[in-house]
C-alpha cells in the first residue's frame, strides 16, 4: 500500500467534502471552495477513523485503490496529497512570501496587477489571478517583500514561480527576487591580481 495514500485525511471543524456520482470531489471551509476531479478507478470516501492519541471517531477523507497496478498506485498517494492540500486551503489557507534584493527594486499592488522595478530600463506589470491576493511591504531599510495568499496551492506555487522568474537571483551579488528564508549558494568574483 502506498503510505501516503492509506493515510486518512482529517477534516477540521468547519469543513465539509463531498462526492459526486462522477467522482467529483468538493471540499468547502471558512475561506472558500475547491473540487477536484479523481480518475474513476480511485475510490474515495467520505467516513470515521479513530484517532489513536484520543481514541475517539473523527471525520475523515479515505481513499483506496482498486489493485495494485503501477499506474493505481502512483495515483493513489497523488489524490491523497491533493484533497489534503485541498482541505488544508479551506480551513487555513496558503502564503508565500517573496524578497526583491537589490538597489532601486521596488514593488507596489494596484488592483490585481503587480507593479515591479526590477533594474530594467522599464517597470514589469504582472496581472494576478482573481483567486490570489497579494501585498507589498517596503520596510524601512530593508528589501521590499511581496505576500501572497491563496486556498490553492498549485495556483500560488505557480504565480511564486512566475514572480521568482522575471529576476532569478544571481550567484554573486544575490540581486533578484527570492522567498523568504531561501539560501542562494554565492560564487566568489573574480579576485584582483589572481595569477
Amino acid at each position: 500500500m502506498s503510505r501516503i495514500g492509506r493515510l486518512p485525511v482529517n477534516l477540521p471543524a468547519g469543513v465539509t467534502v463531498t462526492v459526486a456520482p462522477d467522482n467529483t470531489v468538493s471540499v468547502k471551509g471558512p475561506l472558500g471552495t475547491l473540487s477536484l476531479k479523481v480518475d474513476s478507478d480511485i475510490k474515495v470516501e467520505v467516513g470515521t477513523h479513530k484517532d489513536i492519541r484520543t481514541e475517539q471517531e473523527i471525520p475523515a477523507v479515505l481513499v483506496s485503490r482498486p489493485t495494485n497496478q503501477p499506474r493505481h498506485r502512483s495515483m493513489h498517494g497523488l489524490y491523497r496529497a491533493l484533497i489534503n492540500n485541498m482541505v488544508v486551503g479551506v480551513s487555513k489557507g496558503y502564503e508565500i512570501k517573496q524578497e526583491l534584493v537589490g538597489v532601486g527594486f521596488k514593488a507596489e499592488v494596484k488592483g490585481n496587477i503587480l507593479e515591479m522595478s526590477l533594474g530594467y530600463s522599464h517597470d514589469t506589470y504582472l496581472m494576478l489571478p482573481p483567486e490570489v491576493t497579494a501585498t507589498a511591504v517596503t520596510e524601512k531599510k530593508g528589501n521590499p517583500i511581496v505576500t501572497l495568499k491563496s486556498i490553492d496551492k498549485q495556483l500560488i506555487g505557480q504565480v511564486a514561480a512566475k514572480i521568482r522568474s522575471l529576476r532569478k537571483p544571481e550567484p554573486y551579488k544575490g540581486k533578484g527576487i527570492k522567498f523568504v528564508g531561501e539560501t542562494i549558494r554565492r560564487k566568489a568574483g573574480k579576485s584582483a591580481g589572481a595569477k
